[in-house]
Parts: structure tokens; sequence; C-alpha cells
């Protein structure tokens, strides 16, 4: 078991004048405190030099460490992979483009260390953004904090801090990284604060995400609200659904027979207009269609959700002072 106090994961894609000056600033951050710590970059498939210079600050301090993609991944799988590295107790998350402070980092550590807290999210109070990305930036974190029930006002801000058991006891993956504090929450952290921290103006470079994130993210907050409650048991969703949509389609049919046994027996009348003429048996056929296919739906999910999930590995092509361990041992906060 590792004794490092810190592992700090940075994805990084096409961001190779930063890298120098955060890897100073970060050194002369846990030097002051005398922290025994880790820098993980995560170089997620950059075309630029970024792999170069992690390179040489891997020559000039071995604290400093690299994994790099064959091509780009995203950021959730940058961090997953990151996670899945880091040997300290405490994880921080920060991005590479210099717009998160390195000065944030002993607080952060402090409140997880000593105030217990599972997960301490970066609140950006003070942004360096147009107004075309802080109000919809708003309204996002108002819908989603809304919908998860966790009281965070900056659900996307890169810099965080983790616990250990967290960060190995959760999957992140497809453009889920906004939304590792609903997962942890629903994996069982909920000891979640969020801290105000410095939010710097770009140095280098431009912005890798546009407007389209607040569409994409909205989406990801429904798969990701339905999977953490239905994933162990879908066919609560499914059956639940299924049974209301066969029994509408069920009560319909019964109708349709009553009033045909009616006419024939009781009235002695030809019916109006037989049955397969009438609206409502093509409703209640269609009901019935659809509660079978969603209990059939139901069932195989329960099926797939029977299996282990198996965490996905991504292609990495070179790594610079990580060294191959044994799978690690997940432990429970």
């Amino acid at each position: 078991m590792s004794n490092l106090q810190l592992s700090i994961v940075i994805p990084a894609k096409d961001e190779e004048e930063s890298i120098p000056e955060l890897c100073s600033w970060i050194s002369r951050v846990m030097q002051t405190h005398g922290f025994s710590y880790e820098v993980l970059f995560i170089d997620d498939g950059s075309s630029d030099n970024t792999w170069q210079q992690i390179m040489l600050a891997h020559e000039g301090n071995r604290n400093i460490k690299g994994i790099r993609f064959n091509r780009n991944f995203g950021k959730s799988a940058a961090l997953q992979t990151g996670f899945r590295a880091a040997q300290g107790s405490v994880v921080i998350t920060m991005d590479s483009d210099l717009q998160d402070s390195p000065d944030e980092i002993p607080e952060l550590y402090r409140m997880i260390t000593e105030q217990k807290y599972h997960l301490v999210s970066g609140w950006k109070k003070k942004r360096n953004d147009p107004l075309s990305k802080t109000l919809p930036s708003k309204f996002f974190n108002g819908v989603t904090s809304r919908i998860s029930g966790i009281k965070l006002h900056d659900f996307n801000c890169g810099l965080k801090a983790y616990d250990k058991a967290v960060i190995i006891n959760i999957n992140v993956y497809g453009e889920m990284h906004r939304y590792i504090p609903v997962i942890a929450k629903w994996a069982g952290f909920t000891r979640i604060t969020e801290k105000v921290v410095e939010h710097r103006a770009r140095k280098y470079g431009s912005t890798k995400f546009g407007l389209e994130r607040f569409v994409n993210g909205f989406l990801d907050l429904l798969s990701i609200t339905f999977v953490s409650k239905f994933r162990q048991k879908p066919m609560h969703f499914f059956g639940s659904w299924g049974t209301l949509s066969f029994l509408i389609g069920f009560v319909l049919t019964l109708k349709l027979f009553w009033d045909k046994m009616y006419s024939l027996f009781i009235d002695k009348l030809p019916m109006k207009r037989e049955i397969t003429e009438q609206p409502i048996f093509y409703l209640a056929l269609v009901a019935v269609i659809i509660g079978v296919q969603l209990f059939v739906t139901g069932f195989l999910a329960e099926m797939f959700a029977m299996q282990s999930l198996s965490k996905r590995d991504y292609l990495v092509i070179e790594k610079v002072g990580i060294e191959e361990s044994s799978k690690t041992t997940i432990i429970h906060s």
C-alpha cells in the first residue's frame, strides 16, 4: 500500500504551453506544505507536443508521471484511467489549462482528511467567462442540483478532491465526468460539499468545449439518473410501465369483448361497427404489445445486471513514471 498523501490527476489535450508552468507551480505548493505526492498527467490524444513536455517534466521531477492515449477518448476516459493509477490517499483532479489554481490543493486536502468529506467540489463563484457561458452554466447547474438532490453550484468544475475510497468504487464513462458527484452519491458516498475556488483566465490556447456540451449534458443527466436508480433492478422500471401498459390494453380488450357479447346476446342486434373497425381496438393492441415488449426488455436488462460489469480499458501507448501493479483492492469508507 502506497504512503502517498496526494495524487493529482490532470487530463491534458493540446496544452504544451501550460504543462511546464503548471508542473512548476504544483511542485512549489507541494514543497511548501511538505506533501508526499504524485502528479498524473493523462495525455488524451494531443496533436501538439504535450507528451514531450510531460516527459521533460518527469525527467526533472520523478513525482510527475504520465499516461498517453493513442487517440482522443474524452475527459471521462482520462479521469477514469488516472483514478485507476492513483496511489495517494486523497485524489485531486484539476484542468491543465492553468484556470485551476494549485494553491487550492492544501485546503481541499484538509477538508477530506480532517473534516472527513468524501468529495469536495470546487465552485468558481466568480468566473472569467462571457455571459454566453456563465448563464447556460448557471441554468444547467441549477437543474442538475434539483434533480440530483446535491446542493452544488458548479458540477462541472474540474478542481475536485476525493477520498481514495470514492475513486476506486465508481466508474466514469462516456461524458459523465461532470456528474461524478451524482455517481458518488448513488454509490453511497453522501458526504459531499463544495469550496469556493479561484477561476483564472485562460493564459494559453483556447477552450475545448462548445455550447453543444449543455445539450449533451442534459441527456447525460437523464442517463445517469436512470442508471443510478435502476441499474441493479431494471425490472422495477420496465416492469412497472409494462404492467401499466398491459393492464390498459387488457381492460380495453375486455370492453370490446363485453360490447360484442352484449350486442349478440342481450340486444340481439348487430354492432354498428365491427371490433376491428373501432379505434379502441388498435389502442388496446398497441398497449398490450408495448406492455409485453417492456416486460421482455426488463427481463433482458435483469440478465445483464446480474453479470459483473468490467471496467473498460482504454488503449494506452506510452507511460512515464507509472509502475505496473496488481489489481487495486476495492475498499469501502
